[in-house]
């Protein structure tokens, strides 16, 4: 419900103040020396979802979008939880990071665990199959720029709360899904919940490469598109083997 202390700050939302990167200080959740968390609306959870992606936080450019959204709603008079659904929808990523998803998921047959033929059929249009979220639920800044794992989230007091306080929430509200976090630190805070006993260690499906166009080497390496005698120097094809071959007998039991 924190998004009740936010409604009239969200109202009153300035595009271009935020996206310049200028502090916000009706919508500071929690600050820490050099870092901050504040508000955006992400805190829809899509219940019965079938499939969880899980980035590490928020950036600007997400935040932006969300909170335009939810401010344009809230001023026609939408009502709150459909405005904190649409806005959820309309920052979730898609381009080529879905593109690339969906290959990635197809290839480790994915969908089969839940009797789908593809993995398009999780973001088909209306869907409530997949829900987006981040180990961080909400955006969190250096300096007010984007933050990228620097300090780890779970060695830092102030982030670990979150983790165990919003992701916590998703992970409980979400007991059948299977967990898809992209990148290390994602990955990090799903298998500290799992130690913890909160979600089987068998649903969180890491290793994937992230689907970033940054590492479109990597991806089409893990999907058979370019031979291993193509790689470069960057792209080490024994790790990524292995995890494949790990991620695929995880799935598989899964069935």
């Amino acid at each position: 419900m924190l998004y009740k202390n936010y409604i009239e700050s969200v109202k009153g939302f300035s595009k271009d103040r935020y996206s310049r990167g200028e502090a916000s200080a009706p919508l500071l959740i929690d600050r820490d020396g050099d870092l901050t968390v504040e508000y955006a609306p992400f805190d829809h959870i899509q219940s019965g979802a079938e499939l969880a992606i899980v980035g590490l936080t928020p950036g600007r450019v997400q935040a932006t979008n969300a909170l335009s959204s939810m401010s344009a709603d809230l001023r026609k008079g939408v009502p709150v939880e459909t405005a904190l659904e649409n806005a959820k929808r309309f920052a979730s990523f898609s381009g080529p990071m879905r593109a690339n998803l969906l290959a990635m998921l197809d290839a480790l047959e994915i969908p089969k665990v839940f009797g789908r033929e593809k993995a398009a059929d999780f973001f088909a249009e209306k869907s409530k199959l997949v829900h987006f979220t981040s180990a961080l639920r909400y955006p969190v800044y250096v300096f007010g720029k984007n933050y990228s794992g620097s300090p780890q989230p779970l060695k830092h007091p102030m982030l670990r709360r979150h983790i165990d306080s919003c992701l916590v929430e998703e992970v409980d509200t979400l007991p059948n899904a299977i967990w898809i976090p992209l990148g290390k630190h994602a990955e990090s805070a799903l298998l500290y919940l799992s130690d913890r006993g909160l979600i089987p260690r068998e649903r969180i499906l890491g290793g994937l490469p992230h689907p970033s166009g940054a590492n479109a080497e990597r991806i089409a390496y893990f999907l058979g598109r370019k031979e291993r005698s193509a790689l470069s120097g960057k792209t080490n094809a024994t790790a990524i083997d292995q995890a494949k071959a790990k991620l695929l007998t995880q799935v598989a039991s899964l069935q």
